[in-house]
């Protein structure tokens, strides 16, 4: 699976983006995929996911903010944010794993990554 992040750009505070993830390959329907993000001088932290089986998850402390999609048809991977915070600034990345039973919010368990947008959130 290769994937392209795109959507990034810079917005104020409590607008709102729109990220999409356009994946090409034949295994993208048994996939997980997955948002990260990596704030400068952080690690890589999760966003949220959308399964294979439909399933989402998300991270705690984004969940209301933040809504995955996914469309196995287009093969494109969207993450909408609103309320956008100064501390949702960092470089967005989705990831693809390969078939797997459980979600998994680690960013090792994902073997396939785009090379990021950058998302800026001014106070």
């Amino acid at each position: 699976v290769q994937l392209q992040a795109s959507g990034g750009g810079l917005v104020q505070a409590g607008g709102s983006l729109r990220l999409s993830c356009a994946a090409s390959g034949r295994t993208f329907s048994s996939s997980d995929t997955a948002w990260f993000r990596q704030a400068a001088g952080k690690g890589r932290e999760f966003v949220a996911v959308a399964r294979r089986t439909g399933d989402k998850l998300y991270e705690e402390s984004v969940e209301a903010r933040v809504t995955i999609s996914r469309d196995n048809a287009k093969k494109t991977v969207i993450l909408q944010m609103d309320m956008l915070k100064p501390e949702d600034t960092a470089v967005y990345y989705c990831a693809a794993s390969s078939y797997r039973l459980r979600a998994s919010m680690r960013p090792g368990d994902y073997e396939y990554w785009g090379q990021g947008t950058q998302v800026t959130v001014s106070s």
